[in-house]
């Protein structure tokens, strides 16, 4: 209805033009005192066709319209896909769209070929930056000082961060190296706290972890990265305390700390891409982008990822070990 009024109203001036010759003819019958059956009937015939004219036109306007609501969103194919034009407006219109969308997927290209640049510069950085950080770490561990472990500890966070960098590229990327197979999900762990363990000491933080025997069809790097991060997050806030490692249910691996926590308000979001939070306001170093990534590898790796938290007590991520249905971005 909406559309049929809408079709009416951009007709005025047809209407008008109709009832001015329906004056003219209604005049020049009364002037020659014709009778009145000889204009109504030819009146009645003209609103007859009329009637008829406006349905069959009303038609093709609505299914223009339907054609054209379909094809919103311009693609580069819209100039094919367009209705052929019946008069010299449309087709100009058709031509002005046509163009518009060669333009849009040129300027398109243009953009991705920047985008892949872009990605591939910062790939080749993140890899180079490591041979500096491998040579730095070497010549620290020939010296035991208090302020070489400070200086290994702040290289250490680097060699994450470098890590972050690539995880957040490697996402991205139109190719995917996911290898699922089954592994000891005990040696994983333990692969990951080793890495840790000078974060553990300097920082006089214990760690709860008996190990768990069970084994797990994942991809071991991926799954990895998740752990450490959520394990980096841990220490990060923990002042004092312990950090626990262990199976809920034989279905949930669940990492627990007794650090600040994270306020109500902000559980629902802590996932979001670049959202820290009122600890993140606190925390300047903060830039929400790790538990970001942790939730995509989980869906990539058909898993799940949630959190718990209280104000003051501390924090348990639990990373779900039943596999749902695997999803390859």
């Amino acid at each position: 209805m909406k559309l049929f009024l809408t079709y009416i109203r951009s007709k005025t001036k047809v209407w008008a033009l109709y009832l001015v010759f329906a004056a003219v003819f209604f005049a020049a019958f009364a002037l020659y005192r014709l009778p009145l059956e000889a204009v109504i009937y030819p009146a009645l015939l003209c609103l007859l066709i009329g009637t008829a004219v406006v349905i069959l036109d009303f038609s093709k306007v609505k299914k223009r319209h339907e054609a054209l609501n379909n094809l919103r969103d311009i693609t580069e194919l819209i100039g094919e896909e367009l209705p052929v034009g019946n008069s010299i407006e449309e087709a100009d219109l058709s031509g002005i769209i046509s163009k518009l969308s060669e333009e849009n997927a040129a300027q398109y290209e243009l953009s991705e070929a920047k985008y892949r640049e872009m990605i591939d510069y910062y790939t080749v950085w993140a890899h180079q930056i490591k041979t500096p950080i491998a040579s730095m770490k070497l010549t620290l561990q020939n010296e035991d000082s208090q302020a070489s472990r400070k200086l290994s500890s702040e290289l250490f966070r680097i060699e994450q961060y470098v890590e972050m960098v690539l995880t957040y590229l490697r996402l991205d990327s139109e190719s995917s190296d996911y290898v699922f197979k089954e592994h000891d999900l005990d040696a994983v762990i333990r692969a990951s706290v080793k890495k840790f363990a000078p974060e553990f000491i300097g920082r006089k933080i214990s760690l709860d972890y008996k190990g768990v025997n069970k084994k797990i069809i994942t991809d071991d790097k991926w799954f990895s990265f998740v752990v450490e991060q959520v394990l980096s997050n841990a220490l990060k806030y923990t002042r004092e305390g312990s950090i626990s490692i262990y199976l809920e249910d034989e279905t949930k691996l669940c990492i627990s700390d007794t650090g600040i926590g994270i306020a109500k308000q902000d559980l629902p979001r802590v996932f979001e891409k670049g959202y820290t939070g009122y600890n993140g306001r606190d925390d300047k170093s903060a830039s929400g982008i790790g538990l970001y990534l942790c939730r995509r590898i989980c869906k990539a790796l058909g898993i799940g990822i949630g959190v718990t938290s209280e104000i003051g007590v501390g924090t348990t991520v639990e990373i779900s070990l039943k596999q749902k249905q695997i999803n390859f971005e």
